[in-house]
């Protein structure tokens, strides 16, 4: 199945989500695979598009999603994970913000037999997309999406971002 989404940085609101049938089943690992696809830069605000797949189709948090081990103030309240990094001097640093840029990605399990996701996720960074403090240019996120089943994908770099 192919989804998008869109996810606010502020009010966390699906902004799209478009379902297309698929015409051949698709098979994927369980485990989510991420791949980072554009940044789009917009005055002091930006938006990240992050192409994903996961194999049994769990991917998402709904509202009530409160519970152990989704509850907050741990790993996996959130399950959209951006690290930020800024190039300090020619080398990569990463800088903890507070809040960091992380997100609750809605439940996106279709209906069916066919569980499988192929699809895209939008967020939305505003209005800040770096830390305007910093004396530095050159950014990039670190991305990782999480399932309900606790499984991570691996680590992505987002491609150097310079910044307005």
């Amino acid at each position: 199945m192919k989804t998008k989404i869109a996810i606010g940085s502020v009010s966390f609101l699906l902004l799209a989500v478009s379902f297309i049938s698929c015409l051949k089943k698709k098979e994927f690992p369980i485990r989510p695979n991420i791949r980072f696809k554009k940044f789009i830069p917009s005055g002091n605000a930006g938006e990240l598009y992050i192409n994903f797949t996961d194999g049994d189709g769990n991917i998402g948090l709904a509202d009530g999603d409160t519970n152990p081990p989704y509850h907050s103030g741990t790993a996996f309240y959130y399950n959209l994970f951006l690290d930020y990094y800024e190039k300090q001097n020619g080398v990569w640093v990463k800088r903890d913000l507070n809040p960091p840029f992380y997100y609750r990605v809605p439940i996106l399990t279709p209906s069916g037999q066919n569980k499988t996701l192929d699809g895209e996720i939008k967020v939305k960074m505003e209005p800040y997309f770096f830390d305007p403090s910093s004396d530095f240019d050159t950014i990039r996120f670190q991305v990782r999406l999480a399932d309900r089943d606790l499984n991570v994908s691996p680590e992505i770099m987002t491609d150097e971002i310079i910044t307005p």
